[in-house]
């Protein structure tokens, strides 16, 4: 049974929103190229990123602007990258079927290969509380585990075909959450048992494809086809849903939540993006600003913070800060 409230945003709301104009956006040109997206803090304040189609991981010194390249083996199509406590990039190889890692001091790349040819695209990659990466696999239908000591891979096969994992974030329990952008449905798995559970979203035109927890372990998430930010309270398993201020057509993509349990969201539909806020204590838009680069599309965030920001890539070529109230 779907349980839903839904809220539509009125336009009088996001007008006002709109004009609430708070965040500060700052945007560095990738020299390389190569579709920069994803980019991740380090522990010496360095900004890392991938180039999707450039076929390289980079670095970025937001202090000086500039810029240094690791080239990857050719076709590799890095999709996504986090980086540990150490300062080893780790990075998804989503054309070459493996997760690797760079060195950042020696640029020296390591590859795990996936153990299931099926397995053949890494998508997203995220750290539990031990130290070790859970990362979703679209193509292939699965959601993985991979031991960073070990370097041993668990594939959890999705049960619905062409679920399409997509998003993943864990909650305070080590619970593991994802959405299948394919599908009308968000996943959850016990990290103990490995047992994965679907979860059907209130509308079956939905199709979830980033998602966030709040400190209240709530889940968040981003309704692209249909313009929806949402949330489903595992408690009492229910759903509520607001109209992005942009409408049906508004596309919602990037999503990062801050220290303060705001949701942040892009919404790639409308030209040029435009980063918005949202706060779940009054439910309501807080924030609209549009991207200076134009974005094309955000497609993640990574929220860092020390400096109370988020920092994304764009398809116009960028990579970017916006420095949040």
């Amino acid at each position: 049974m779907r349980k839903l409230v839904l809220v539509a945003v009125p336009l009088i709301l996001a007008a006002a929103a709109a004009r609430q104009n708070d965040v500060e956006i700052q945007e560095w040109k990738v020299p390389f190229g190569g579709h920069p997206r994803d980019p991740y803090v380090a522990p010496d304040g360095k900004v890392w990123f991938v180039g999707q189609r450039g076929h390289y991981v980079a670095e970025l010194d937001p202090k000086t602007g500039e810029f240094r390249k690791h080239d990857l083996e050719p076709g590799t199509g890095p999709h996504n990258l986090i980086v540990d406590r150490d300062g080893t990039i780790w990075y998804a190889g989503n054309l070459k079927a493996h997760i690797g890692t760079v060195d950042p001091k020696t640029g020296a790349i390591t590859k795990i290969p996936m153990p299931d040819p099926a397995a053949s695209d890494p998508h997203t990659l995220i750290f539990d509380k031990a130290g070790d990466i859970w990362f979703t696999v679209q193509g292939g239908n699965f959601v993985g585990k991979l031991d960073t000591d070990t370097r041993k891979v668990q594939l959890v096969r999705v049960p619905t075909p062409r679920a399409r994992p997509y998003g993943i974030k864990l909650d305070s329990k080590g619970v593991v959450w994802f959405n299948e952008f394919g599908s009308d449905k968000l996943g959850r798995i016990d990290p103990v048992t490995m047992e994965l559970t679907e979860i059907r979203m209130p509308r079956e035109q939905a199709r979830g494809r980033r998602i966030e927890i709040t400190s209240d372990d709530r889940v968040w998430y981003v309704d692209y086809a249909q313009g929806y930010l949402g949330v489903y309270d595992p408690g009492s398993r229910q759903f509520k849903e607001w109209q992005l201020p942009g409408g049906a057509a508004s596309r919602p993509y990037g999503m990062a939540v801050d220290s303060q349990d705001r949701i942040w969201v892009v919404e790639s539909g409308v030209q040029p993006n435009r980063f918005v806020g949202f706060d779940p204590k009054t439910e309501t838009f807080i924030s609209v600003t549009e991207i200076p680069s134009g974005g094309g599309t955000v497609r993640h965030m990574y929220y860092h913070a020390p400096a109370n920001a988020v920092w994304f890539g764009t398809d116009a070529g960028t990579v970017g800060i916006a420095r949040l109230p």
